[in-house]
């Protein structure tokens, strides 16, 4: 982020903050999978603690808050989701919530961040597998739409995320450190591409190319959980259970 992007995140965290307790505020979107163009916008990605006597209420709070607006020139899309859900989402080996948990372009942390983050490396599972999959199929279906540069470099990323996870245990997002090791080097047309701006198109030839590079990815992706050492479902969901009631009580006013 550039000064006035972090001023204008500040701004909106701290008003959100004001709202809910959050967990973890992560920097998402093309800056953690990188290849952010100068009208990259911010993807504030949030985990918030509710209060406990309120979801025990007769009207419980919403799970997941979004706020979406241009801020001097700066265009944010802010999301959080409540604690119990998202844990309940890891054990399902849903990526988004590992990356918002263990990525490493955090703007917010709290004790229970700290807390969290041993327990969801633990919780890996091969169930990240379909996460990953799933969501990179449906990004080729956007670029199949409006086959932009960025639109590829979505399905290329959630792809290599995936295998990278499902090889090593480890979450790596940035595309640039994973496309040499898996045979993508190429991508960095791709990259150069999409650092001119977020809407640039690529010519046919290329996205024919493209196409192919990401069924060859996809293969790969399948290849890689049969041989994945994560274990076929989440190891220590007992003892998430243990942890979210010990948070649950820590917050019951």
């Amino acid at each position: 982020m550039n000064p006035h992007q972090k001023q204008i995140a500040d701004r909106v965290l701290d008003e959100e903050s004001a709202k809910r307790r959050h967990l973890v505020v992560y920097l998402s979107g093309a800056h953690a999978y990188g290849f952010p163009s100068p009208d990259s916008d911010l993807d504030l990605k949030a985990i918030h603690i509710e209060e406990t006597a309120r979801l025990l209420a007769l009207s419980p709070p919403r799970a997941a808050v979004d706020r979406m607006e241009v801020i001097e020139g700066v265009e944010i899309d802010y999301t959080s989701n409540e604690l119990g859900p998202v844990l309940y989402a890891i054990c399902a080996g849903n990526g988004n919530y590992f990356e918002r948990i263990l990525g490493t372009l955090g703007l917010r942390s709290s004790r229970e961040h700290e807390e969290l983050r041993p327990l969801a490396e633990r919780a890996l599972s091969r169930h990240v597998h379909h996460h990953y999959r799933g969501f990179a199929r449906g990004q080729l279906a956007e670029f199949e739409k409006s086959p932009q540069a960025k639109k590829i470099l979505y399905v290329l990323r959630t792809a290599l995320t995936g295998i990278h996870l499902l090889s090593t245990g480890k979450l790596v997002t940035d595309v640039t450190q994973l496309y040499d090791e898996y045979g993508f080097g190429e991508a960095r047309e791709l990259v150069e591409r999409k650092l001119a701006g977020e809407r640039v198109a690529l010519p046919a030839d290329l996205q024919e190319k493209w196409r192919g590079q990401a069924e060859r990815a996809f293969t790969l992706l399948d290849e890689t959980r049969a041989r994945s050492p994560l274990p076929e479902e989440t190891p220590n969901r007992a003892e998430l259970e243990a942890w979210l009631l010990e948070v649950r009580r820590r917050y019951f006013f």
